[in-house]
């Protein structure tokens, strides 16, 4: 008699399309209900946390970084299809590289960071200069900065709300409301920059994504917006986004 288990071990009740392991900090609230709703039905995400204590600094994001192996080991047997590790500042203010060749050794699937995922949604839409705007303390902020420069992006201006002094205010960037980010936006904004970033998985950006390019008359990504459309597009899906951005189209084009 046939095996039906041969069937059932390819069955997947809803990410028939993809399941996608995100590791990210412990305290972000924001990033899963983004993740949702930017992804096409039979697009899953399973979250692992990685732990994140006191104020931000150089210390706390490292110890964030290897605190995803662990999670990554749990995502590996949910047995999902790729690993993200979605915590911008955490992935390029330390080895992402390096970070994502220990998720691959561990999960056994391919992974990637949000600011790998960002830098590709930034050339995937020509962007030669960049305003940034972010609620981060000033040193990651000029961190960031660096990190684009590097990368080979003018950027245009930084704007940052220095969040974090305190281990409670860190976790109130959760809390920072859509029309502060669209304010946030629109002064961060500058008329030469070829596109608007949003930076962090944190905050709940995503909501006013249209009204900025409309208002800005220029794309606008966010960091939760770049990381699943970076995912999709690693992945090969071909089902479009069901948001309303200049960015997610792009993804039905190959790599």
């Amino acid at each position: 008699m046939p095996d039906p288990l041969k069937a059932l071990s390819r069955y997947r009740p809803y990410g028939w399309l993809a399941t996608i392991g995100v590791i990210l900090p412990s305290a972000n609230t924001v990033m899963e209900p983004e993740l949702a709703r930017l992804s096409p039905a039979g697009v899953t995400w399973h979250g692992a946390r990685t732990p994140v204590r006191g104020v931000p600094s150089q210390d706390s994001l490292d110890a964030m970084a290897a605190g995803t192996e662990a999670a990554a080991e749990d995502l590996a047997s949910a047995e999902v299809d790729l690993v993200l590790y979605g915590c911008t500042s955490g992935s390029f203010m330390t080895d992402g590289e390096r970070l994502v060749e220990r998720l691959q050794q561990i999960a056994g699937v391919p992974a990637t960071t949000t600011a790998a995922c960002v830098l590709a949604a930034l050339r995937a839409l020509g962007a030669q200069k960049v305003a940034l705007a972010t609620p981060y303390r000033q040193f990651i902020t000029d961190g960031e900065v660096a990190w684009l420069e590097a990368e080979g992006f003018a950027v245009t201006s930084a704007l940052g709300l220095d969040m974090g002094e305190t281990e409670r205010e860190r976790r109130a960037i959760n809390r920072i409301p859509p029309e502060v980010c669209y304010r946030l936006g629109r002064e961060a904004d500058r008329p030469e920059a070829g596109v608007l970033f949003l930076s962090c998985t944190a905050m709940a950006s995503l909501t006013v994504v249209q009204a900025l390019e409309r208002d800005c008359g220029k794309p606008v990504i966010t960091s939760n917006l770049a990381s699943a459309w970076g995912v999709m597009r690693m992945l090969g899906l071909r089902e479009p986004m069901p948001w309303n951005c200049r960015l997610a189209p792009l993804h039905l084009r190959r790599p």
